[in-house]
């Protein structure tokens, strides 16, 4: 049968699967740079380096919010020339992200949503879950997951940032010097038409885990290897499995070693086989051996397309600091997980809409430069959890020989009689947003809540029609977000008013069913979802961030909130 590729298709402006050998992304043209000719350095505000999905969500964050940048990649296409599509499973966290930039409804279009996954050893189902069940996920307007080749996600990032305008996109740019002091940074770009430089106040460096930047900065960073290898097999069926995850601890048609299974767009399967560790990776790719485990797995007459194969290793890696001067690392560049749970590319579009919103305060004057600071201090904690969840799977799945072993096996066993031992199953932990427990730009009380991501729930505006979460962050575009919850008195009043003309602020009360409106921008919250998300309860008050995680809760409009606020802007120092 015909391998599948992937064209673009000029008609509709999106993207479908042709026929013919590997897969075809789009190419996007070189075009001079006007520094080429330029009599002096241009500086720019911003530069990216890297366009990936990290970096091409960074730079859609910035034209979202209005911030002039650029961004340069040393190839002319998204996703990798002959290599696999790459990540595929998009978290809640990110597709709201998505939803907020204006790309959600191509993704749901094109993605395949899921919520449950089913566990296995041997022929034993041991774990299942269905995510729509559980409290922190089920309340947003966006899925658990959807799954969806990462190209996809970056063809559509292109097109939105060249919908918004503000950022310009330089394909086969290649970063060949760096170089920065007090004031600025310089880089030295390569290009079919010649070298120039260009400087910057602040560089991202989302060029992933070969970056140069991190190899010229010095950058220390702790690395783990491991001889576990797999092999990706991305098909199609004639027939079709259940749109559901499933994984195996110990397959019995991959002697006994671990598989996971999951649908994707355009009804392709990616299939993950775990390999000997001595496996030769030419040997496990061939589509004859693939064809040969794929007929153990699902019968000897299954009819398959193979779109891409190809082996990989698990590697691990995180850096002693996100920030270094001028430069910013985040994706791959700061920190590369094996690919358990889906904390790889979703913590890069994590890293970007952290610090998106934070640069375009600084950089507008509506926040202290010092804000910048919590960037490291939130994303280099998340970074190392999500190292250390997918680390402890990577074990679970290929233990060490003594207690590992012991303790795996003895965990399949109880698991398969005794519920309370399915929680010792790891195939995955799936990723959910990072809570910010150490962060300078978050108030923390005994009373109030911060540091968490607020779910994108629903609640009724003013005039009775549907509105969300993301709405509102988008309604306050770039500032911080006051949630007053409950009917509100006429000082308090005051001083939010006050408040939004002294500060980047804008202030919403939030009514329940009955409440009475006040002269205040309102909502309605019938349900009790927004206030719930805000984990504020009664007579209270959120300060919310444009990233959509709460800096801070309170009863009463005081001096805490008022405090709350400077810390969010980067004007206090360590949190209380």
């Amino acid at each position: 049968m015909p391998m599948t590729t992937w064209r673009e298709t000029a008609l509709t402006n999106s993207y479908e699967f042709a026929a013919g050998a590997g897969y075809e992304l789009p190419q996007y043209p070189f075009v001079e740079p006007p520094e080429l000719h330029a009599n002096r350095r241009v500086r720019h505000p911003v530069v990216i380096v890297g366009g990936g999905i990290t970096g091409l969500t960074m730079a859609c964050s910035l034209a979202h919010l209005g911030v002039r940048a650029v961004l340069i990649d040393e190839d002319n296409t998204v996703g990798v020339k002959g290599a696999s599509s790459r990540g595929i499973c998009y978290t809640q966290k990110s597709l709201e992200i998505f939803q907020r930039l204006g790309l959600y409804e191509r993704i749901a279009a094109k993605g395949v949503q899921w919520s449950v996954g089913r566990t296995f050893a041997g022929h034993d189902e041991v774990y299942s879950f269905d995510l729509r069940q559980q409290g922190n996920f089920h309340l947003s307007r966006q899925p658990p997951f959807i799954n969806i080749q990462q190209f996809y996600i970056e063809g559509f990032l292109v097109e939105r940032i060249q919908e918004l305008g503000a950022v310009e996109l330089r394909w086969q740019n290649r970063l060949t010097a760096f170089e920065q002091n007090a004031d600025f940074a310089t880089l030295t770009i390569e290009t079919p038409a010649g070298p120039y430089q260009l400087e910057a106040e602040h560089v991202i460096d989302a060029s992933g885990s070969h970056s140069p930047l991190r190899k010229w900065l010095n950058v220390p960073f702790d690395s783990k290897r491991g001889d576990d290898r797999w092999c990706i097999a991305d098909v199609r069926f004639s027939t079709h499995p259940p749109q559901e995850r499933h994984t195996w601890i110990e397959a019995p048609f991959n002697d006994n070693r671990a598989v996971w299974q999951h649908l994707m767009a355009d009804d392709v399967w990616r299939i993950d086989y775990q390999m000997a560790p001595n496996a030769d990776p030419e040997a496990v790719s061939r589509e004859d051996v693939v064809r040969e485990r794929l007929a153990r797995q699902f019968g000897a007459d299954v009819q398959v397309d193979i779109v891409w194969v190809g082996p990989y290793a698990y590697r691990s890696e995180c850096v002693h600091a996100m920030r270094h001067g001028r430069v910013f690392l985040m994706g791959d560049s700061a920190k590369v997980v094996s690919p358990f749970g889906a904390r790889g590319g979703n913590t890069g579009v994590a890293d970007a809409d952290n610090l998106a919103w934070k640069l375009a305060a600084v950089l507008s004057g509506k926040a202290d430069g010092a804000l910048l600071e919590s960037y490291n201090d939130e994303r280099l904690d998340a970074a190392r959890q999500n190292v250390s969840v997918t680390n402890r799977t990577a074990r679970f799945l290929r233990p060490a020989d003594g207690t590992e072993r012991v303790f795996r096996q003895a965990a399949i066993g109880l698991a398969k009689q005794h519920p309370f031992a399915r929680a010792l199953i790891n195939t995955g932990r799936m990723a959910v947003a990072n809570a910010y427990a150490h962060s300078r730009a978050c108030t923390y009380a005994p009373t109030g809540a911060a540091g968490q991501s607020v779910q994108n729930v629903g609640f009724e505006w003013a005039d009775g029609s549907s509105g969300d979460v993301n709405d509102l962050i988008s309604w306050a575009h770039g500032d911080l977000l006051v949630l007053a919850f409950g009917e509100l008195p006429p000082t308090t009043l005051q001083r939010l008013r006050r408040l939004c003309l002294d500060a980047p602020v804008r202030s919403v009360q939030v009514l329940g069913a009955r409440g009475t409106a006040q002269a205040l921008e309102h909502v309605r919250d019938p349900r009790g979802h927004l206030q719930g998300a805000c984990l504020a309860d009664g007579q209270a008050w959120a300060l919310v961030r444009p990233d959509g995680y709460l800096a801070a809760t309170g009863e009463a409009i005081n001096a805490q909130l008022v405090a709350a606020i400077e810390r969010s802007l980067g004007l206090r120092g360590e949190p209380a």
